[in-house]
């Protein structure tokens, strides 16, 4: 009898193993990036054909959080206990509140990060398809940031599968869009990191030259920060060649790079040793005409991301890592964080008013 019993708890743990090799198996076997210099074929009508020199322009990016990031959520990679939204219903509210409140501050321009097509995370709402149709007076780009194989993990609410992306809306006619392929890890990190990238879209200048509007969102789930650097030297140096021929070139997105440089420090809270969002190393934007612009009131200082380790409070880490960066004839006149009290994600949206110099 106990020679049977042995065999049945042994049988059982075999097939456990055997489970979890194939399971193993599986999620590195179909792991693949997406092509580099995909296009994004503009979609949508705008409301004019050029962008006019000397006007000013309003522009708002907010990285979503995949809707899921109310003030009571806490995400799993961030030291909290969920992988998913709360409930679709619940999704679905929040994504519609994001949708009034990006209709009520009518930008001229708009990009949004980790916008889901058909996750399980969101519980297979399409959050572009949403968007598109609640922002139908702007040509928009879409641009693929993440599609994963099943993550089983956490066992009690597994992540799932992901399909995600980048948009990027214009009141004014957009040419042509691209999608470039940033460097990621090598490591066994890239299966839980996105597959990073930055969107690319043209927009056409009363000057005869072209607005390059580039969205984005760097690594942050890596091993040491170094990757993130590399990914922003590649963007930089896409931006300083836009630069030289003549265009005007504004990025703007998620960097997961403390851009304050001690935003715990500023915003007086502990950092608690995360590593996640360094400051960007010194020298960094030698040799470019690029230019970091800051979402930053001295006078009252709003953080644009929240350390999603549990539901947000006061004590929580928050930093600055959202923001924009402009070719030296771009002017910038506001850049600022909009203080939601992250009521909609783990992020604040930030906005900036700019001109095109003659």
């Amino acid at each position: 009898m106990k020679k049977r019993i042995l065999a049945v708890i042994l049988a059982l743990l075999g097939a456990v193993l055997l489970t979890v090799i194939i399971y193993v198996v599986y999620v590195f076997a179909s792991y693949s990036r997406v092509a580099d210099m995909e296009p994004c074929p503009p979609a949508g009508s705008a409301q004019a054909e050029t962008a006019e020199i000397g006007r000013e322009y309003h522009m708002l990016s907010f990285n979503i959080g995949f809707g899921a990031y109310e003030p009571d959520f806490g995400f799993f990679m961030d030291g909290g206990t969920e992988a998913r939204a709360f409930s679709k219903e619940r999704l679905t509210a929040n994504i519609a509140a994001i949708g009034e409140f990006l209709v009520s501050r009518s930008p001229d321009f708009l990009l949004l990060q980790e916008v889901d097509e058909d996750a399980t995370r969101s519980h297979h709402f399409n959050e572009r398809k949403y968007f598109t149709e609640q922002l139908g007076s702007y040509a928009h780009t879409w641009a693929q940031n993440w599609d994963c194989a099943y993550l089983f993990y956490p066992l009690t609410q597994p992540h799932g599968a992901a399909r995600s992306g980048l948009m990027t809306f214009s009141s004014v006619g957009i040419t042509d869009g691209l999608r470039r392929s940033l460097p990621v890890e090598t490591s066994v990190m890239k299966i839980v990191d996105l597959d990073r990238c930055y969107s690319v879209s043209r927009v056409p200048t009363s000057d005869g030259h072209e607005l390059v509007i580039y969205n984005t969102h760097l690594s942050a789930y890596t091993s040491d920060g170094t990757i993130a650097i590399e990914q922003l030297e590649m963007l930089l140096g896409d931006m300083q060649s836009e630069y030289e021929k003549g265009n005007y070139c504004i990025c703007a997105g998620d960097f997961n790079k403390d851009l304050l440089g001690n935003s715990a420090a500023i915003f007086g809270v502990s950092d608690h040793g995360y590593t996640w969002a360094q400051p960007i190393p010194a020298g960094t934007f030698d040799g470019h005409d690029i230019i970091l612009s800051v979402p930053f009131d001295a006078d009252n200082p709003v953080p644009s991301c929240r350390n999603a380790d549990g539901p947000y409070h006061p004590e929580q880490y928050v930093v600055t890592v959202d923001g924009y960066l402009v070719s030296r004839n771009v002017e910038v006149h506001l850049c600022q964080v909009i203080d939601t009290q992250f009521a909609y994600s783990d992020h604040n949206p930030t906005e900036m008013t700019f001109v095109l110099l003659p």
